[in-house]
Parts: structure tokens; C-alpha cells; sequence
């Protein structure tokens, strides 16, 4: 009998089930991605909207190549001036990059509490389909205001408020039906139906967490809409570069998640792990703005190091924890709570995620280390929020070795 290739072995090595588990798993992480790429630009071009304002002899210089040859000038839209585009040309272009932000990111917190409850009482697939084209087409209204010449404010506000991202944990397998009227059954074979807001809010630790989150994600999201300005005016980089140099805080966010990912499984301890990052942030965003100014390869080390604690404990607490919540024993099988509580602790950092970026606009024309030190001050409340479980988790361990003892 011929032997079969080894594509086919392949393919026969894994269940179905185990395949469409795999499926499920890449499509959810690239539309994740998805989801995540449309945010960072908005924060890149923050240094094209507004730049530094040439004098009349420094456009004259720039209008020659080297050896004096004549260079015609580009196509100029009538809301282009030399500080920039309308209205951000103007001296509190940073009040209004922070409102826009706050537009937006006010849109996606109340998006993140109803995503929750709606998400717990309809087919999770259409949910997320017609989400995801929503946002998918008020994200591209950005690129047409700049090719139908339409540089008003208002405009790009009201295209971030429809197009807030709620994407919710796909958990169903391929062999749920795409109706919502199934049963779900606790231990003891009852039907069980979806959990309250406020019987949410009674699990232990939702409230804790949720606290945690606003003022963590009040921080990370201040890096992803302010960085590349802030190393467009310390290093004096373009939007393109400064844009390239701000994806390195994103890279040792990738590490961060991961490694309070494995420490957490490994101690068994959430809220400590999260404390521990919370802790060592605080002194890594000074440095962060101390060294900064020291030159670009210090700025490239700080980046890495600051995006892993900053951003470590926010993925720790939007993944496992909110997973750990939704299914906690006091909920006794009801797995219908796991949208809503994800729900209420990601749409409480949501509401941290809008005040940092516009506090960040209010703040930085007084310098950017008073910035730093909101920032710092924000770490502070986030542990601050943690500090009755961590406790409870360190009785716990020094009860089960105290057991083991005697």
C-alpha cells in the first residue's frame, strides 16, 4: 500500500474539532491585530497636522536641492499652511489633538460596557461581522478627508464615535449553532441565563481590577496616541521616523504580556504579578523621560523597557483575569458571564484610555515631564487599587505553607 504524503499525514494528525479550534484562534488574533493597526496611525500623523513653522527665508532654502537646482512646489490644498493642516495649525493644536482622541476613546468605553451586554443575547458571529464593517468604513472616512479637501474638526470626531472597536472574546466553538436560543446549563443541568450588570460587579475582584485597568490603560494609551509627537519634539525626528521609533514601546509590550503571562501561571498570583510591573513602572517612566533627551539609542532601550511594564499588567488583566472572573466559582457554572464581566473591566480602562490622551493635550504645553509625572502619579493609583488582593494572595500562600508545616 503506498505510504501517504506528507501533506495528508499532516492534515489526519489533528481532529476536526482541533482544527477549527485552530482556525478560530488565527482569525481571532488577526483581526485583533486588525483592530490594533487602524488605532496607531491616527497617533503618527499627529506630527504632519501640525509641524514647526518655517521662516520666510527657511522656505526659500528648502525650495533648492543640493547644487541650487529649482524644485517645483507640490500641490497645495487650500487648508495646508506652513504650521500644518486646519485646524491644527493653530497654537492649541495640542487641545485639540487631545479632544479628538477623547472623542474617540469616550465612544469606545461606552461601546465596551454595551458590547458586553449585547454580546451576552445575540450571535456572537453577527455581532462581531457588523462591528467589525462599521469600523471598517468610518476608519476609512479618515483618508477622505484628506482627498475631498474636508479638514474640519467636527468631521473627524464624528467618524471616531461610530467607528469604536468592541471586540469580544469569540469562546463558541464550530459546533455551536448560529442561533442565540440554545441552552446553557450550569453543574447542575439548569438553565442558565446571562448574568446582571450588578451580579457582575459582585464577583470578587471585578471591582478591583476594573479600578486597576482604568488607570493602566490611562497610561498606555497616552503613549500609543502621544509617543511619536513627543519623539517628533525631543528628537527632532519626521512623522515617519518617529513613527517607526514608537512601534519599539509596542514591541516590549509583546514581551511585557508574555512575561506577566508565564509568571502569573507559574506563582499562581494575578493580582501580585500585576502589582510587581505596576511597581517598577512608575521608575522606569521617569527614567524614560530623564534619558530620553540623552540621545536616540537611550531613547531605544527606555522604550522597550517602559512598553513591557506599562503594558504587562494591561494584558495580564483584559486576557487571564478577565477570564479567571468570568468563570469564577461564585457563579457556579454559569459561563454566560464571561462578555459581561470582560465587558465592565475593559470599558472601565476605557474610561482611563480617553483621560490620559486628553490630559496628555491639556498638560504638555507646560512640558512634557509634567506629563511623566501624571503618568507616574496614575501607576501609583493602579497599584494603589490592587493592594487588598495582593494581600489576600500572599495570606493565602503563607496559610498553605503554615498547613504544610504542621
Amino acid at each position: 500500500m503506498a505510504q501517504l504524503p506528507p501533506g495528508v499525514r499532516f492534515i489526519v494528525l489533528f481532529t476536526s474539532d482541533q482544527w477549527c479550534r485552530a482556525f478560530i484562534f488565527v482569525l481571532t488574533f488577526l483581526l485583533y491585530a486588525s483592530f490594533h493597526l487602524s488605532r496607531k496611525p491616527i497617533s503618527i500623523v499627529k506630527g504632519e497636522l501640525h509641524k514647526h513653522c518655517a521662516l520666510p527665508n527657511e522656505v526659500e532654502l528648502s525650495s533648492y536641492k543640493e547644487y541650487a537646482i529649482p524644485i517645483q512646489p507640490a500641490k497645495k490644498f487650500s487648508n495646508e499652511s506652513q504650521c500644518g493642516w486646519e485646524p491644527f495649525d493653530k497654537n492649541n493644536y495640542k487641545q485639540l489633538l487631545g479632544a479628538l482622541d477623547y472623542s474617540f476613546l469616550c465612544a469606545y468605553a461606552v461601546g465596551m460596557y454595551l458590547s458586553g451586554i449585547i454580546g451576552e443575547r445575540l450571535p456572537i458571529r453577527y455581532y462581531l461581522t457588523a462591528g467589525m464593517l462599521a469600523s471598517g468604513l468610518f476608519t476609512a472616512m479618515f483618508g477622505l478627508g484628506y482627498f475631498c479637501n474636508m479638514h474640519n474638526l467636527w468631521f473627524y470626531m464624528i467618524a471616531q464615535d461610530p467607528a469604536m472597536q468592541c471586540l469580544l472574546p469569540d469562546r463558541e466553538n464550530c459546533t455551536v449553532p448560529l442561533n442565540h436560543n440554545f441552552a446553557v446549563t450550569g453543574e447542575g443541568g439548569t438553565r442558565m441565563s446571562a448574568v446582571s450588570f450588578i451580579g457582575a460587579l459582585r464577583i470578587p475582584g471585578v471591582i478591583e481590577f476594573s479600578l486597576c485597568l482604568l488607570f493602566a490603560k490611562l497610561v498606555s494609551y497616552t503613549f500609543l496616541f502621544w509617543l511619536p509627537l513627543y519623539i517628533t519634539n525631543v528628537e527632532h525626528l519626521d512623522a515617519k521616523r518617529a513613527g517607526d521609533l514608537s512601534t519599539l514601546f509596542d514591541v516590549g509590550g509583546i514581551f511585557g504580556g508574555i512575561l506577566a503571562g508565564m509568571i502569573s501561571d507559574r506563582l499562581e498570583k494575578r493580582a501580585s504579578t500585576c502589582g510587581m510591573m505596576l511597581l517598577l513602572a512608575a521608575p522606569a517612566l521617569y527614567m524614560f523621560s530623564a534619558i530620553s533627551k540623552m540621545g536616540l539609542e537611550a531613547t531605544i532601550v527606555m522604550l522597550l523597557i517602559s512598553g513591557a511594564l506599562v503594558n504587562g499588567p494591561y494584558a495580564l488583566i483584559t486576557t487571564a483575569v478577565s477570564a479567571d472572573l468570568g468563570t469564577h466559582k461564585s457563579l457556579k457554572g454559569n459561563a454566560r458571564a464571561l462578555s459581561t464581566v470582560t465587558a465592565i473591566i475593559d470599558g472601565t480602562g476605557s474610561v482611563g484610555a480617553a483621560l490620559g490622551p486628553l490630559l496628555a493635550g491639556l498638560i504638555s504645553p507646560s512640558g512634557w515631564n509634567n506629563v511623566f509625572y501624571m503618568l507616574m502619579v496614575a501607576d501609583a493609583f493602579a497599584l494603589l487599587f490592587l493592594l487588598r488582593l495582593i494581600r489576600k494572595e500572599l495570606q493565602c500562600k503563607m496559610d498553605q505553607t503554615l498547613f504544610k508545616e504542621h
